[in-house]
């Protein structure tokens, strides 16, 4: 038997295999099409807001609402699509975006930093 893999190993291989966006670029990917997937936990959506544009769905389910193939699919979902998952932080977020690649939905990948780093980076309100 194999030794187990440690989070860190797992989370840094997740990150090979997708092209992460940065904060600055998600306003330019959304203008190309992208579909933006907001996966927190309804807690933090209620506690911090939500991101404009983005569609909510429950990491749980992620894999059959984004697989067109599942027979539980959304409409937006597409092998072919631009894939972007914001989580709170960013590390859920990669390590689910290359589970959609293993799937086949190759340009899945998420956000830097995730809501958060998004949240930051906005402008104050006046």
């Amino acid at each position: 038997m194999s030794p187990a893999r440690r989070i860190d190993g797992l989370l840094a291989e997740a990150r090979t295999r997708i092209r992460r966006v940065e904060v600055d670029a998600l306003a330019d990917e959304v203008a190309a099409g992208a579909l933006v997937v907001d996966i927190r936990p309804e807690v933090n959506r209620r506690e911090e807001g939500t991101l404009p544009g983005a569609l909510v769905i429950d990491r749980n389910v992620l894999e059959w609402r984004l697989d067109p193939t599942s027979g539980y699919q959304l409409p937006e979902a597409s092998t072919d699509r631009r894939v972007i998952l914001v989580c709170n932080e960013g590390y859920a977020s990669s390590l689910a975006a290359a589970t959609l690649v293993d799937l086949g939905i190759t340009d899945a990948t998420d956000l830097v930093g995730g809501y958060r780093a998004w949240l930051a980076a906005r402008p104050p309100m006046e």
